[in-house]
């Protein structure tokens, strides 16, 4: 592979039907389809930034709302949403039970935290293209690294845009 990215091909939308049972390592379906969320939900939005060091007085200033459609789904014909299973990325801030936002239109490059299929089986680790080499990166040192070599197939399924974490 000579370019520094990886095309994304266009798959049918998945519906639950069809994935109610797949899971991989580190991805557990099935995959929640945007028209299965509502499409419209104003939050309220405060104007006054938390800060994560030293305690300033409260302000009570309701700036506006938000739609986190809005917010964290720029493509929704391309989007979907599937929970992580596994550890191989914690260090990227991606936790077992996370959800994950892909966006299918973006551009799998170097250094993009992707969905793949490889040889069948489905992973979530960084890509990386280096020269004629790609590689799987885990991020996680208890995990290795996957070289993509001849005779193996891989198909990129999403590029991770956005992960929501709970405590």
């Amino acid at each position: 592979m000579k370019s520094a990215s990886v095309p994304l091909r266009q798959q049918p939308s998945v519906t639950r039907q069809y994935s109610e049972y797949l899971s991989s390592d580190n991805l557990q379906l099935p995959i929640l389809e945007l028209c299965q969320l509502p499409m419209l939900v104003d939050l309220p939005l405060f104007g006054t930034k938390i800060p994560a060091g030293f305690p300033s007085p409260a302000d009570d200033h309701l700036e506006a709302t938000i739609d986190l459609n809005r917010q964290y789904v720029r493509h929704p014909a391309a989007t979907f949403f599937v929970r992580v299973q596994g550890h191989s990325m914690i260090g990227a801030g991606i936790h077992n039970g996370d959800m994950l936002v892909v966006d299918r239109s973006l551009e799998a490059q170097s250094g993009a935290i992707v969905i793949a299929v490889v040889n069948g089986e489905l992973t979530l680790k960084r890509l990386l293209i280096n020269g004629d080499e790609v590689w799987l990166m885990p991020e996680n040192p208890e995990f290795q690294p996957l070289q993509i070599t001849d005779g193996m197939e891989l198909q990129v399924w999403g590029v991770v845009a956005h992960v929501i974490h709970s405590f």
